[in-house]
């Protein structure tokens, strides 16, 4: 497959015709869900999901699969094409096989509830947690890393990265990262991290 970085959480991956977008939002290009066969949301945080950019989507002929609180608001304008899925789902979205990890959204402070988030490993090779640590109960090719977030510091993201063991990170959740401080996630993940990692500039592209 071929991935495709927006900016901040967002990815386009594309096999055999197909396009498949993770979490179009808010900080996202307008565009990043255009032409996209399927959409899938982690979550219902708007740097995840910008309504108007996944309802257009639908409206030119995508389907989404995504959990209940997302759903309940698109689902009634799409009946058939909103699809509601959970931790230990499994499922095809535009000739991609992917399955559901995870349940809840990482702690930000004890005061706030959490809400639920949930991850999508594709193909079986490439995993994205959303805003969550979550470990899959599967090897992991490629992990989509979440590198910065009010709910995280890099220790964790380290460990994070150490413990799925994935065999190359590809950064996300990068948008409020400046260039300044770039560099120092690049060394701490590069050198603690114990795999391949890297990152994409905003339209680039890698071939998995």
């Amino acid at each position: 497959m071929r991935l495709t970085k927006k900016r901040h959480s967002c990815v386009r991956l594309e096999k055999d015709g197909a396009t498949l977008v993770i979490d179009p939002g808010g900080f996202s290009e307008e565009d990043a869900a255009a032409g996209a066969d399927a959409v899938l949301i982690t979550h219902e945080h708007p740097d995840h999901f910008d309504e108007g950019r996944v309802r257009a989507a639908l409206a030119a002929g995508a389907e989404v699969w995504t959990l209940r609180s997302v759903a309940e608001r698109l689902s009634a304008a799409y009946p058939g094409r909103v699809r509601t899925v959970g931790h230990g789902d499994a499922f095809t979205a535009a000739g991609f096989g992917v399955q559901v990890h995870g349940e809840l959204h990482a702690v930000i402070h004890p005061d706030l509830p959490r809400i639920t988030n949930i991850g999508f490993l594709v193909d079986g090779s490439l995993f994205h947690p959303g805003d969550a640590l979550t470990v899959p109960d599967h090897p992991v090719d490629t992990l989509l890393l979440p590198v910065q977030a009010p709910w995280s510091k890099i220790s964790e993201v380290v460990d994070y990265l150490r413990e799925v063991a994935p065999g190359r990170a590809i950064d996300v959740h990068d948008a409020l990262i400046t260039d300044l401080a770039r560099p120092i996630y690049d060394t701490h993940l590069g050198n603690l991290g114990r795999a391949e990692h890297g990152r994409l500039a905003p339209g680039e592209s890698a071939d998995l």
